[in-house]
């Protein structure tokens, strides 16, 4: 009975569709995107990608997407992973002026823009963006990185959610002892890894190539390129990798590198503290307390309770840095670029030059760049100020039409470069295009990076430079 009544469901959803509207069946059902304002261009919002982390499912590795009744017409983002509201200042009056969204267990979801919907045999690029946010904040669909335009320039783009803080990243003895593989921790990064498995099988349905898939990120969502890039569950699925203000080579990790047997002790003296003794305490402890815990936790030790929120070296989903591998010539031995913008981090002195050197004595290929356009601010002392961490976002996506700053003509001409060599670099491994061009390879004998930039008068000027030289 409950057959035939999906079945009935089914029906009436495909007759009630408009002609020429693709219904897509992937892993969990069918599904039907809705329309952008790019004749051609479709977004398909909030797919689920696995099944809801939640009760007796928090703590545990993705399972498999829980099929759905009819037809489900993707026109909602899935809800953002648990983390904390964004307060004035910072980097919400640039990204979050609309306010937060409902955050949720139940968080794990991805969007796909297209121009091929339906097209199996289309065979575009595709590539899978991460986002940032210390891997405790941030979601898959901030208006910064919209992927219309990326559709536009003929690439298929993917986002979403994965679990972050305590709910993505606690390790505990329990959880590694009722775990196959033995392991706790790690659950926002297998998050990623089961999107890009999802991305994989799922892929050619929306006119993709499932054997070109480029991993992209920024912030810790390039960390997370580089775990995935590093990790033996992942590093053989992805034809390029994109690192984007995440570092090079390091001598130690910004984020993450913890042994599991540390960030087990430190899971345990957090629970402990807390009064939790059992996996069924843990797994009652409200959502929204998780969210303050380890602060409060550090404010009554004088603990650091590090180790909580960040990948981890469990000897499963990582046995290593991605600096060790990287050194080693371990990671994934495909095309990358990576770079950062004018005024962050550390700028190339991050052990990016040191990257791309590895690379090349490995065999492979890096192209290195850095964004020195400086952000017009119309005046406004309250907000982030020059080529920000994350500034190049606006561009690389194109997405300035969702941006209150006062763009000139040559923002978008700058926007248009980088996202050209953005997809390029998704299509061919090489962000010239199908040959040589200015931007050359990053290497030892000759450490240059392409430079985006406006001049004096507002006009696009970027090029080379050398790491030499700065």
């Amino acid at each position: 009975m409950k057959k035939l009544f999906v079945a009935i469901l089914t029906l009436a959803a495909l007759a009630s569709c408009k002609p020429g509207e693709p219904i897509l069946r992937i892993e969990g059902g069918l599904v039907k995107g809705v329309p952008t304002e790019t004749p051609g261009v479709t977004v398909f919002k909030g797919i689920p990608y696995a099944a809801p982390p939640v009760g007796d499912l928090r703590w545990k590795a993705p399972q498999p997407v829980k099929p759905w009744g009819g037809l489900r017409v993707c026109d909602s983002w899935g809800h953002p992973a648990w983390q904390m509201s964004h307060t004035p200042g910072g980097y919400t009056p640039e990204f979050f002026f609309d306010g937060d969204p409902e955050f949720s267990e139940d968080c794990l979801y991805l969007n796909i823009w297209t121009p091929a919907a339906g097209k199996a045999d289309a065979k575009l690029p595709v590539t899978l963006w991460i986002h940032g946010g210390g891997y405790v904040a941030g979601w898959g669909f901030e208006p910064e990185m919209d992927g219309e335009e990326w559709a536009a320039h003929g690439g298929v783009m993917v986002t979403f959610n994965y679990r972050l803080g305590l709910l993505g990243f606690l390790a505990h003895p329990a959880l590694s002892a009722e775990s196959p593989e033995g392991v706790s921790g790690n659950y926002g990064m297998l998050d990623q890894v089961a999107a890009l498995k999802w991305v994989k099988e799922n892929i050619s349905s929306f006119g993709g190539d499932p054997d070109k898939i480029t991993i992209m990120g920024q912030s810790a969502g390039a960390m997370s390129v580089q775990t995935l890039a590093t990790s033996p569950l992942s590093k053989d699925l992805i034809a390029g990798a994109i690192i984007q203000s995440g570092g090079g080579i390091r001598e130690s990790q910004l984020l993450g590198g913890s042994p599991l047997s540390v960030a087990e002790e430190a899971g345990k003296e957090l629970m402990d503290w807390a009064g939790c003794s059992t996996l069924e305490q843990m797994r009652t402890i409200p959502a929204k307390d998780l969210l303050t815990m380890t602060s409060k936790f550090r404010a009554e030790t004088g603990k650091p309770a590090v180790g909580l929120t960040a990948p981890i070296i469990d000897n499963y989903a990582l046995s290593e840095t991605f600096s060790q591998a990287a050194l080693g010539g371990r990671i994934a031995d495909v095309p990358y670029m990576i770079g950062c913008t004018l005024d962050d981090m550390g700028a190339l002195a991050s052990g990016i030059d040191r990257f791309c050197a590895e690379r090349q004595k490995a065999g492979g290929t890096a192209y290195a760049y850095r964004f020195d356009r400086r952000l017009p601010t119309d005046g406004r002392p309250d907000v982030l100020q020059g080529a920000f961490h994350s500034s190049e976002l606006w561009y690389m996506f194109k997405s300035l039409r969702f941006c209150w700053r006062p763009f000139i003509e040559g923002d978008y001409d700058l926007a248009e470069q980088m996202i050209t060599c953005w997809t390029n670099f998704a299509a061919f491994g090489n962000p010239n295009g199908e040959k040589a061009g200015v931007w050359t390879p990053c290497t030892e004998e000759s450490p240059e990076f392409m430079i985006f930039k406006l001049d004096e008068n507002g006009k696009v000027a970027s090029g080379m430079g050398s790491i030499a030289s700065e």
